[in-house]
């Protein structure tokens, strides 16, 4: 509307030589691209009214010319203005796919599930796909709390079928396995099979880092299988350690070429311990120097704090990171042991 003004006045203010009312067809054009369709159209009327006038005050300006040029634009105005409306609401409802969809394999998880608190972060790569081939499950079983964390090769929409396989058995095996060996040995059947289904040229390097934790109900402390994952973090009086695994057991889908040992380690999960899940995505941020995120020095920075308090900072702390460009998925799980007493966090502030 601005624009349409703006060249009314000068059209009517300017010798006829000029000729500023050549301009009146770009109002249309412009509407088509923020306007509905009647708008649209009531603004070509409007501008072929402004060139009608403008024909009573100056003789030979061309009118015929110009009007048939604003009916014109106008027509395709109209019509992009159509395509535009069509193809947003077909984009919203993918969208609400997409939400659905990333509900069904990263479920919202409670704060508490038996007794521990947990929370959870995720950040997918391509940001309009909203879903990617990072994934995690919790789970309170009766051999205790057990959690799931991974990341399939690559990212974006073509990990997605692999991370859904492998939530979607963990969800069944982790309540029927007493142990996590047979929790991991269900979990690299289906990725064989899920990879035999859908296969592709580079099939022998489509694999899943995995992450299972165990933490039983009362016992004071934590089981550990990692499958190629990144060591996770255990904070404890203030003191970061990162709990790497002392015998290396095969990614998912490795298994046949690397050998099928499983190697699963406990360390003591005490009240207000707290233990950081996460992805490589979270350690293989770089700044625009190509420096990594420095994760375990940014958590001995944090101090004890709240699981959702502690994902929020390393949500923005990352994003700052980075610029706000992420290379690659990234989660993250913050499980605390609870009864953290009110003066041991406020002996280590943030």
């Amino acid at each position: 509307m601005i624009l349409t003004a703006l060249i009314a006045c000068l059209a009517f203010t300017t010798p006829r030589e000029v000729a500023f009312s050549r301009l009146l067809p770009a109002a249309p054009a412009l509407a088509a691209s923020i306007w509905p369709v009647i708008p649209t159209a009531l603004l070509g009327v409007f501008c072929l009214m402004i060139m009608v006038g403008l024909n009573l005050v100056y003789a030979d300006l061309g009118t015929p010319y110009t009007a048939a040029a604003i009916v014109a634009v106008t027509a395709a105005a109209v019509y992009s203005s159509h395509v535009r409306i069509q193809r947003e609401e077909a984009l919203v409802q993918i969208r609400l796919v997409a939400d659905t969809a990333q509900k069904v394999l990263l479920r919202p998880l409670p704060r508490s599930i038996g007794g521990v608190e947990i929370e959870s972060l995720y950040l997918a790569a391509q940001a309009q796909a909203r879903i990617g081939g990072d994934f995690y499950e919790a789970a309170d079983t009766p051999y205790g709390v057990r959690l799931l964390i991974g990341d399939v090769r690559g990212k974006g929409l073509s990990a997605v079928g692999a991370a859904s396989a492998v939530v979607s058995t963990f969800r069944e095996a982790a309540y029927d396995e007493p142990d996590l060996r047979g929790v991991i040995h269900r979990l690299e059947t289906s990725t064989v099979r899920h990879s035999a289904a859908f296969p592709a040229q580079d099939l022998p390097e489509r694999f899943a880092t995995a992450l299972l934790a165990e933490i039983p109900h009362g016992a004071g402390r934590v089981s550990l299988l990692n499958c190629g994952h990144p060591p996770p973090l255990l904070m404890r009086h203030g003191k970061i350690r990162a709990l790497e695994p002392s015998a290396p057991s095969p990614p998912l889908n490795l298994a046949a070429l690397l050998g099928g040992h499983y190697s699963i380690e406990s360390v003591a999960f005490a009240p207000g311990d707290q233990l950081l899940l996460y992805t490589d995505g979270v350690t293989e941020t770089r700044d625009r120097t190509g420096a990594f995120f420095p994760l375990p020095d940014w958590m001995q920075r944090q101090g004890p704090q709240p699981p959702r308090e502690l994902l929020d900072r390393l949500h923005r702390d990352l994003l700052r990171h980075s610029s706000g460009k992420l290379n690659d998925d990234i989660s993250a799980l913050a499980v605390r042991c609870p009864n953290t007493s009110a003066a041991e966090e406020a002996g280590h502030p943030a």
